[in-house]
């Protein structure tokens, strides 16, 4: 997939976000296009390959075995930590970080990978390990990509919940593929149009548990794309001798998030 969107663009660069399960497409030769996910814990890392000795024999492909991750982590000192800011889905979050580059040598051969370790400096949370395959990347920009792939995950959810994606009517031959493309296209086909039409948000009615709602979720907009096709299918059924613009109001309000 990365690979024919490289091909449709072939004067961009792409950055892939994804959870360790896919970590392995960093020795992919994806074109064109870094990788930045989370490293095992167990991760057999080791130092990059010295360089060719004139010997005979097949030169060393990789260096000398380094700890664990989580090894490394204990290792370093404190000068080697460095605070930084990492966006964390728009909250701005104060951690340390620690960045080395060493080989994986199972995921690549060839290549060195940035690992990035963060930490709470509070000691709350437990330390999170990624790796990028962007070396000019910093600990805060590493740890930024990967925080902002989860938008993905709720992308899925919203699908499947608020589109019925996860329900398709159709189980023979590509129906069922046919119905996820669709229900993605028509996510994104919602959130255009909210973009566009209501660029400022506040769409929402405020809920009393809720008065600092700043941003709109996906349910926001498919409400707010309700409420304009029904109003305009209502409006065109009643009687203009009757203004009942309130009550109208008031109903579309409650159905359009109930639907």
């Amino acid at each position: 997939m990365v690979n024919e969107l490289a091909g449709w663009l072939p004067g961009r660069s792409f950055h892939l976000c994804a959870d360790g399960a896919y970590a392995c497409l960093a020795g992919a030769g994806l074109a064109r296009t870094h990788v930045t996910s989370r490293m095992r814990r167990d991760a057999a890392l080791y130092e990059a390959a010295p360089p060719p000795t004139g010997r005979r024999g097949r030169p060393r492909t990789k260096g000398e075995r380094l700890p664990t991750p989580p090894g490394l982590a204990a290792q370093a000192r404190r000068r080697d930590w460095q605070r930084v800011s990492v966006d964390v889905r728009g909250q701005v979050t104060e951690r340390l970080a620690y960045v080395r580059d060493v080989l994986w040598y199972s995921v690549d051969k060839g290549a060195l990978v940035r690992l990035v370790v963060v930490r709470d400096p509070a000691g709350n949370e437990p330390d999170d390990f990624f790796f990028t395959t962007d070396l000019t990347a910093t600990g805060a920009q590493t740890a930024s990509r990967y925080a902002g792939r989860w938008s993905i995950e709720v992308t899925f959810r919203d699908v499947k919940q608020d589109l019925g994606g996860e329900n398709p009517q159709c189980w023979k031959r590509q129906g069922p593929e046919r119905a996820a493309a669709l229900s993605l296209w028509l996510h994104g086909l919602v959130w255009c149009w909210y973009l566009d039409a209501h660029p400022a948000g506040g769409t929402w009615p405020i809920k009393p548990w809720y008065r600092r709602k700043a941003t709109p979720s996906f349910l926001d907009a498919l409400a707010s794309l309700r409420r304009v096709l029904w109003s305009e299918r209502i409006t065109s059924l009643s009687s203009p001798a009757h203004d009942n613009s309130k009550i109208t109001a008031a109903l579309l309000d409650t159905l359009a998030y109930a639907a």
